[in-house]
């Protein structure tokens, strides 16, 4: 039991994804979740909604260039096991953003950028622990992010201290590490995603910033019946970003930095479909030099298994 201790706390304090890589003023919203009961594939569609407050004035006052970003994303996404030990995901997002200002109020959207990552299972395994059984799974894995967004160039606002949010795509492809681990004694069970996504330029010479990712849930799993699980969740995610650059190695000021939100939400199985919804509300930021605050999240999903 010290081992799994230990391997838990290396996990969840190491440097550390998937999803919008523009949104949240560069840290994104990269939150996975308890991925759905599967033994083979599953699909299913995703709905994120989330949003940001930028160029804020002191103590986060809003000033006339105060502007507000919306993001609603809507994704499709699924899993199929390979063998045993494999494991390849897809998501396809198609974005709808929304600015306000003083000045506009403009609208967007179209297909976002594609991803698709690799699992390899490292174990999975079952024990008797104090009449309980104890489960546990480690699935460590890469990905490849590809530019299918539109990405346009004369949205940077072209001041350096400006976010460069107003994206359906990043216009660049990106690369990523991942770890999903997963213990359970009996129905408590405690689920952690971990990522490192590598951002690199695209032809306008543009580069979003690098992303450490961590999610951390609880939670507990009630058997209605034979067909009808209830799982109720809650814990944190922690998401840091450096800062995005322009021309090579000019730092675009109002990016990256750090939050903390905390989450709550509930995953449903009802045999072959599952249903989830969550909401993450930010504890602590320092965004875009404390010039940038993340507002509060929130996601609905439904998946097949087959």
């Amino acid at each position: 039991m010290k081992k799994l201790i230990l391997l838990l706390l290396v996990l969840t304090t190491g440097q550390l994804l998937h999803a919008c890589d523009i949104c949240g003023a560069g840290t994104g919203s990269a939150y996975m979740g308890i991925l759905p009961d599967f033994k083979k594939r599953f699909i299913g569609l995703r709905y994120q909604h989330n949003g940001v407050r930028y160029h804020l004035g002191p103590g986060g006052s809003s000033t006339y260039l105060t502007t507000t970003e919306r993001f609603n994303i809507t994704e499709l996404w699924g899993a199929a096991n390979i063998g045993k030990r494999f494991r390849l995901a897809a998501f396809i997002p198609y974005n709808f953003i929304e600015r306000t200002n003083q000045q506009e109020n403009r609208h967007t959207q179209g297909l976002g950028d594609m991803t698709v990552i690799g699992y390899y299972q490292l174990f999975n395994s079952q024990k008797i622990y104090r009449i309980k059984t104890l489960s546990q799974s480690l699935w460590i894995g890469g990905g490849l992010k590809a530019p299918t967004g539109k990405y346009n160039p004369e949205e940077k606002n072209i001041g350096q201290s400006s976010l460069n949010t107003f994206q359906l795509g990043t216009g660049s492809f990106g690369f990523s590490l991942h770890t999903m681990y997963d213990i359970r004694l009996q129905n408590l069970g405690i689920n952690v995603n971990a990522g490192y996504k590598i951002n690199t330029s695209n032809k306008y010479d543009y580069r979003y910033g690098n992303k450490l990712t961590l999610n951390m849930l609880g939670y507990y799993r009630f058997a209605i019946n034979d067909k009808i699980t209830i799982s109720p969740n809650s814990g944190i995610l922690y998401e840091t970003a450096s800062k995005d650059l322009k021309t090579k190695d000019i730092q675009v000021w109002e990016t990256g930095g750090h939050s903390l939100m905390g989450t709550i939400g509930t995953e449903v199985n009802i045999g072959n479909v599952s249903l989830g919804a969550n909401f993450q509300t930010p504890v602590k930021q320092a965004l875009g030099e404390n010039k940038v605050k993340a507002k509060n999240r929130g996601m609905l999903h439904v998946s097949f298994t087959f």
